[in-house]
C-alpha cells in the first residue's frame, strides 16, 4: 500500500522561498510520474507540477518559472522548489501520482505566504 509523507512547509513572507519534500513507500516510485498537488481554502485540489522518470517536467501556468519540480528515484523521494512565493499559493501541498492519483493521500504540509 502506497504511503506518501510531505514535509517542509512553513510560514513565509511573500517573496520568499520554501522546499518541500516528499518521501514514498510501498510503490516502485521510478516507475510513476509523480506530481505535486495544492488544495487552498474553499478551492478543490489541483495539480501544479508533474516529473516523469526520466525527469521531464509540467507545470501549471499558475506556478512556472517559480516552482522547481525534481525526483531522487534512489530516496523515493520528490521535491518541490519554491521561489518568488505569492499569498495566492498558500494552501496545503501533497504529493501523488500525477494525473491518476492513488486513493491514499498523505496528510500534506501547509504552505502560508503572508503579504
Amino acid at each position: 500500500q502506497v504511503q506518501l509523507v510531505e514535509s517542509g512547509g512553513g510560514l513565509v513572507q511573500a517573496g520568499g522561498s520554501l522546499r518541500l519534500s516528499c518521501a514514498a513507500s510501498g510503490i516502485i516510485f521510478s516507475a510513476n510520474v509523480m506530481g505535486w498537488y495544492r488544495q487552498a481554502p474553499g478551492s478543490s485540489r489541483e495539480l501544479v507540477a508533474s516529473i516523469t522518470s526520466g525527469g521531464s517536467t509540467n507545470y501549471a501556468d499558475s506556478v512556472r518559472g517559480r516552482f522547481t519540480i525534481s525526483r531522487a528515484n534512489a530516496k523515493n523521494t520528490v521535491y518541490l522548489q519554491m521561489i518568488s512565493l505569492k499569498p495566492e499559493d498558500t494552501a496545503v501541498y501533497y504529493c501523488n501520482r500525477a494525473y491518476s492519483a492513488w486513493a491514499n493521500w498523505g496528510k500534506g504540509t501547509l504552505v502560508t505566504v503572508s503579504s
